[in-house]
């Protein structure tokens, strides 16, 4: 056995074994049942999600998500190098383990966050005949699913129409069952993850690199098995709609791939960036591009105008927040410190555009660079859905789903480890991402501590190493294939 040949059975083992577990770690999570990471579910114990009872302690399952996240991201980079050196295994079984972890999740509660609550309770909303983009949750008074919503009672929905009609007929099945609708909501968001990986699968038929490609990045990447699949975001429905639309737009399927990117808009509105790929790639036929533009604003506008103009509030109001644990949370700190109180949201704002402006040419010079031709949509895609990311002054990490599932149509190895890091680092700043049940002392350490001031300054340093390194690599001075020359 060769030096390399060894190294490679190294790093190959390591991934296995720190996705095997990450993976494992997180299904424990949702068996232990409700916990500082689980919600409570109210409702008929007979009815699914099931889980044990057990009530672990907060600072237990708080190490238990930590260590989910460190093994997740080290296995990933690990099987990320492996690749790069040649590392070879069978794609179909990764691609059927992880769906199989997909399905068993969607029957445990969802861990991470408290999201789905808000999900319950907005489809309980609709179905009730109030509108969930002017009435919060906390107006239905003693209603038992509306009730169950944890730090957002106050708040009206920010996702979009087909969200809410997904959520409303959750409600419909589920009734005054919280566990049973997020039962509902848990198996199409199931739906929507496998039905990703297998269309990203079958998309590289032919092609056994690129399908190992998709294994690592998507069907089996257990940070997204982590976001995604148990903590059951909306985002998987969205990412399921817009990479069908770019698998149909890459078959010629224009009339297709325009109504998916609607309907993907229609789930939630920052989706749409993905379609900047399409009309790249479509604007010298401007026949293609009018179909594909026709569709989706078809289906979006139609969607949008039934729910009405109020469905934007929440989305307008999002994107003048800073979250916490991003680098522009720094930047606001030290404008409040010399020029005194205030959101100094415009200049937040200008600042993130003109950094994402800059990423995205960045990005694009060094995939132009690497291919020797001009990009194609999925790759525009990548590029703008990354230097959004990468730019924003609102993020969490679940967000981070739609680049790997671009990142699995349109491989960038560069990229891959960038976003491995960021999705890494991120995760533990919301760990978890709700307040209700925490342990004593947990926020000064956990909100405070690491996703107050810790985890921006790694994002600010790692946003500075992708413009370095997209920067040089446009220029031909580095390789947008780490570890090969």
């Amino acid at each position: 056995m060769t030096r390399d040949s060894g190294k490679i059975r190294f790093l190959g083992w390591a991934a296995t074994a720190g996705i095997a577990a990450s993976v494992l770690l997180t299904i424990l999570l949702g068996v232990l049942g409700p916990s500082a990471m689980v919600p409570t579910l109210p409702g008929p114990s007979w009815q699914p999600p099931f889980s044990l009872t057990t009530r672990p302690g907060g600072y237990l399952v708080i190490a238990l998500g930590a260590a989910a996240i460190v093994l997740g991201g080290a296995g990933l980079a690990a099987g990320f190098a492996a690749l790069a050196r040649g590392w070879t295994f069978r794609a179909d079984l990764w691609v059927g383990a992880g769906i199989a972890a997909v399905v068993v999740l969607a029957f445990l509660p969802p861990s991470g966050s408290a999201d789905h609550l808000n999900y319950a309770a907005y489809g309980r909303l609709a179905v009730l005949g109030h509108d969930p983009y002017t009435v919060p949750p906390e107006q239905l008074g003693g209603d038992p699913v509306a009730g169950a919503v944890e730090e957002w009672r106050g708040v009206t929905s920010v996702y979009g129409p087909v969200a809410t009609a997904v959520q409303a007929l959750a409600a419909v099945v589920g009734g005054d069952s919280v566990r049973l609708i997020v039962f509902v909501l848990a198996a199409v968001n199931a739906a929507a993850y496998a039905v990703t990986g297998l269309l990203l699968f079958r998309s590289a038929a032919g092609d056994d690199a690129r399908q190992r490609q998709v294994a690592l990045l998507w069907a089996a990447n257990p940070l997204m098995i982590y976001h995604l699949s148990a903590g059951m975001h909306v985002d998987t429905l969205a990412i399921a709609c817009m990479v069908a639309a770019l698998v149909c737009g890459a078959a010629g399927r224009h009339a297709a791939s325009g109504l998916l990117l609607g309907i993907g808009v229609g789930v939630k509105a920052t989706a749409g960036l993905v379609a900047l790929g399409p009309a790249w790639e479509l604007r010298r036929s401007p026949r293609s591009l009018a179909i594909v533009t026709a569709c989706a604003v078809a289906v979006a506008g139609i969607a949008y105008a039934v729910a009405g103009p109020q469905v934007l509030n929440q989305v307008g109001a999002a994107g003048r927040r800073v979250s916490l644990a991003v680098p522009w949370s720094l930047m606001k700190r030290g404008l409040q410190h010399a020029f005194g109180p205030g959101a100094y949201t415009v200049w937040i704002q200008v600042g993130s555009l003109l950094l994402m402006a800059v990423l995205v040419v960045l990005l694009l010079r060094a995939f132009s660079r690497a291919q020797h031709r001009a990009p194609q949509a999925a790759e525009v895609a990548v590029a703008v859905v990354v230097a959004w990311l990468f730019s924003s002054a609102y993020a969490l990490p679940w967000y981070d789903g739609l680049a790997f599932a671009l990142l699995a149509l349109a491989f960038q190895p560069g990229l891959a480890a960038f976003m491995t890091a960021r999705v890494s680092v991120l995760s533990l700043a919301y760990l978890p991402a709700r307040q209700a049940g925490q342990p004593p002392g947990a926020r000064e350490w956990l909100v405070d501590g690491v996703r107050a001031n810790i985890v921006p300054w790694l994002l600010l340093a790692l946003t500075g190493a992708l413009m370095w390194w997209a920067w040089r690599a446009g220029r031909g001075q580095g390789s947008a294939r780490p570890g090969h020359r």
